[in-house]
């Protein structure tokens, strides 16, 4: 029975999760003339927020509390005015207790930032309870911040452009609220995996929005077209990257799954891809010579086609800690891929790939890999994923990615491998011999790659070993050697087919 435990908790969170929107929101705005109206909410949150400085690297040590109104505790506790200044925000939680990520996120911030003021939000009392009444709660907690920062903006040096929210889940709404409602403008706001459910499609002012700080940058890792989205789907920031699509994480997969369920654990079913998000953040911290690039993007089709890998006009940002400010009219979609595991950095490359025939072939889908070898290392088998289907005569896009740095690139072997005969496969060919089109040779063409890797941004172009062999088949293999730095020269024609 113990194995049922994880299965009855899952089922309760979707439960609370669908149980509607949040309540007594009140109308638009900074609302706190609202708030100063109303006692209970006020009697609610005192003693329900604290305010825990990390004054020590040593996870053990309890921390200093700040509490507002006393100057002295500032000294005491040994804030620094003039330093950067992070609030930690924790989520929505079924135990009721801080959880293992934030100590993380805590030595990595103050390995990075050795002077800074490093403050853990707990607000347990307020987000151990069911999801619908956290929610509502969140709001209660951003106006506590809000109400902290404002005192800390009357002291000597305090700048609120050195106070960079971090907010996870519902936390990452906390902040929005806080940063709504403090005077002023916080300088930075980072939402990792904000909550989706009660959130998604709301006003601005009842979640987190880029109106909440000077830059808003936020992390997508549980994000679901269909099923239940923990994480909110929609963009809410300046910049908004959706590692891997923002939906199904490497070293999140079924096996993974099933084996925590099988342990009666529900830590590892809810959150690994939920939580992917803060521990890119910590990446981005503790691996700051191995930084990972996001690539703006329309949606997650396109850059899984290859086709956004551009880093002009400020096209391409680094993610989490690392992120470079911008301040978009619009919402700026970003997408990239990640490692299972730190450091999570990949190297992407899109490859043009000019595929012709010399007979009409019908419907083709080729099983086709690269391996790419390099000055450093050489790649494993990579395959070509085919978002949609092959266009013959055209010119095809791919994206492909590496774990290793592999250098310059020199050469790129292209592979076709043979697949087996399903009724599927068995339905298309006898489709193609009913419509005069079936090729049971099927041969294609193909006389050079061109290249673009996205992390340093160079073009290479790659021709075909033997010139006057450039056709492939099931089972085959090209061989393409580099020939040019760059792509296509102005004056260079495409090449035409030659039917025989």
């Amino acid at each position: 029975m113990k194995s049922l435990v994880p299965l009855l908790c899952l089922r309760s969170i979707l439960c609370c999760f669908a149980a509607g929107s949040p309540t007594g929101v009140g109308p638009e705005g900074r609302l706190q003339d609202e708030l100063h109206k109303s006692k209970d909410v006020q009697a609610a949150a005192k003693p329900s927020v604290r305010f825990n400085l990390r004054t020590s690297k040593d996870p053990e040590h309890e921390g200093c509390y700040l509490s507002l109104g006393h100057d002295q505790l500032l000294e005491d506790c040994g804030f620094n005015r003039t330093a950067k200044t992070f609030f930690i925000i924790h989520g929505w939680t079924m135990s009721g207790m801080l959880e293992n990520w934030l100590q993380k996120l805590v030595s990595a911030l103050q390995m990075r930032e050795n002077d800074a003021n490093v403050v853990v939000v707990d607000w347990l009392p307020l987000a151990h309870q069911l999801y619908t009444d956290a929610v509502n709660n969140t709001r209660v907690v951003g106006h506590r911040i809000a109400t902290l920062l404002n005192w800390l903006q009357g002291k000597d040096d305090f700048s609120l452009g050195n106070v960079h929210l971090i907010g996870y889940s519902l936390g990452a709404h906390v902040a929005g609220y806080a940063g709504n409602f403090v005077k002023g403008t916080v300088g930075r706001i980072t939402g990792l995996d904000p909550a989706g459910p009660m959130f998604e499609g709301v006003d601005i002012h009842k979640r987190l929005s880029p109106d909440d700080a000077d830059f808003v940058d936020v992390l997508h890792t549980y994000t679901r077209s269909f099923g239940l989205s923990i994480g909110i789907q929609m963009p809410v920031g300046h910049i908004d990257i959706y590692p891997n699509g923002g939906d199904f994480q490497p070293g999140c997969g079924l096996n993974d799954i099933l084996g925590s369920i099988a342990y009666g654990t529900i830590t590892e079913v809810v959150k690994c891809e939920h939580e992917r998000a803060v521990h890119l953040f910590v990446d981005s911290l503790v691996n700051q010579d191995k930084p990972s690039f996001a690539f703006q993007c329309t949606d997650s089709n396109r850059f899984k086609k290859g086709i956004c890998l551009s880093c002009r006009k400020n096209r391409c940002n680094s993610i989490g800690y690392n992120a470079k400010k911008m301040r978009n009219k619009r919402n700026s979609k970003m997408y990239l891929k990640t490692r299972a595991g730190m450091p999570f950095r990949v190297y992407h490359y899109q490859m043009k790939i000019h595929i012709f025939s010399y007979k009409s072939m019908g419907e083709i889908e080729p099983t086709l890999y690269v391996s790419l070898y390099g000055t450093n290392a050489d790649s494993q088998t990579l395959p070509l994923d085919i978002v949609e289907q092959i266009d013959l005569n055209a010119t095809n896009t791919f994206l492909v990615y590496t774990e290793e740095d592999l250098g310059d690139l020199l050469k790129i072997k292209l592979t076709w491998e043979e697949t087996s005969q399903s009724w599927y496969n068995l339905w298309k060919e006898l489709r193609s011999y009913l419509s005069q089109s079936y090729n049971p040779s099927r041969e294609l063409n193909i006389r050079r790659i061109r290249v673009k890797s996205g992390e340093t941004q160079q073009k290479l172009t790659f021709c075909a070993e033997d010139p006057e062999n450039t056709s492939i088949s099931p089972g085959q293999e090209l061989w393409f050697h580099k020939c040019r730095d760059g792509w296509r020269m102005k004056n260079e024609t495409s090449p035409t087919v030659e039917l025989p």
